[in-house]
C-alpha cells in the first residue's frame, strides 16, 4: 500500500520543511515524494533536516504544476483547514486514512499538502476527490508541514498494522498470569509475614489485607513475579525467625549467667 501513496508538497518555501517531511515519511515507511515548484531544492538544509532519510530526498521528483504531479493518480486527497461555502467531501485524518487505504489498493493515490503560509488554493482543492482535516484545537489550528505529513502517514500506517497489533498491552507477556488459587496462597503468606514482623496486629487488622489485596489485583501479577514475591516473604520470615532464635539464646545465656 505504501508504494501506491504519493506525498505531494505544493510550492514548499523552506528546504528545511522538505527535509522534515522526508524524515516523517521514512519514519512511517513512505518513500514516494513529489515536489511542485519548490523554492529551493536541492538544498543542504533539506539534506541536513532529513537526517537518515536522504534516500527519500534523492528519489523525490520535481514537477512544475499540481496537474503534472497527479496526472497518473486515480484518487487525490487534499489537506485543508478551510471551511468551504460549497460543501465538499471532508473527513478527519483517521477516517480518511481508512478510505485512502482502500483506494491505494486499487491504484495510485496522491496526498496534497499546501504551502506553509496559505495551504492549497481553491482551484487546487477542486482537483481533489476528498478533503482531509486534522482536528486541531480551535485556538491554534496551524500545523507545521512535516507534522501534517507525519499525522496522515501515521494514520495510514496504523490502518495497515491494525490487525497485527496486540489488543492489550499485556497480550504478548513472557509468563502466564498467576491463578486465583496461587494469589490466595500468596495473600495468606503475606498476612503471616506481616504478623511475623509485627506490622499487622491480628487482633486489630482493620482493612490492611483488603487494601493490599486490592493493590496486587490491580497489577495482574504473573507466575514469575509471584514466585519472586513469595521468595522475598520466605527470606523475610527466615530473618525474623533467626533473630528471634538469637534473641532467645541470648536471653537464655543471661538467665544462666545469673
Amino acid at each position: 500500500m505504501f508504494e501506491s501513496v504519493r506525498i505531494v508538497l505544493v510550492e514548499p518555501s523552506h528546504p528545511g520543511n522538505i527535509g522534515g517531511v522526508a524524515r516523517a515519511m521514512k519514519n512511517m515507511g513512505f518513500t514516494n515524494l513529489v515536489l511542485v515548484a519548490p523554492r529551493r531544492f536541492p538544498d543542504e538544509e533539506a539534506t541536513w533536516r532529513a537526517a537518515s532519510a536522504a534516500d527519500v530526498l534523492d528519489g523525490a521528483r520535481v514537477v512544475a504544476t499540481v496537474e503534472e504531479a497527479i496526472a497518473d493518480c486515480h484518487f487525490v486527497v487534499g489537506t485543508s483547514a478551510r471551511e468551504r461555502r460549497i460543501p465538499w467531501p471532508i473527513l478527519d485524518s483517521r477516517r480518511a486514512a481508512l478510505q485512502i487505504r482502500g483506494e491505494a489498493a486499487r491504484g495510485q493515490v496522491a496526498m496534497l499538502f499546501g504551502r506553509e503560509d496559505r495551504g492549497l488554493t481553491n482551484d487546487e482543492l477542486k482537483l481533489c476527490d476528498l478533503h482531509v482535516n486534522v482536528p486541531t484545537d480551535e485556538a491554534y489550528r496551524s500545523l507545521n508541514l512535516a507534522m501534517a505529513v507525519q499525522i496522515l502517514c501515521y494514520e495510514l500506517r496504523m490502518q495497515t498494522l491494525y490487525d497485527s497489533l496486540p489488543e492489550r498491552a499485556d497480550e504478548e507477556w513472557d509468563a502466564p498470569f498467576a491463578t486465583k488459587e496461587a494469589m490466595q496462597r500468596f495473600y495468606e503468606h503475606l498476612e503471616q509475614t506481616l504478623i511475623d514482623i509485627e506490622f499487622l496486629d491480628p487482633s486489630a487488622p482493620r482493612q490492611l489485607m483488603t487494601r493490599l489485596q486490592r493493590l496486587y489485583n490491580r497489577m495482574r501479577i504473573d507466575e514469575m513475579e509471584l514466585n519472586i514475591l513469595r521468595g522475598m516473604l520466605t527470606e523475610t520470615q527466615k530473618v525474623v525467625f533467626e533473630r528471634s532464635a538469637l534473641r532467645a539464646k541470648l536471653n537464655q545465656k543471661t538467665d544462666d549467667d545469673e
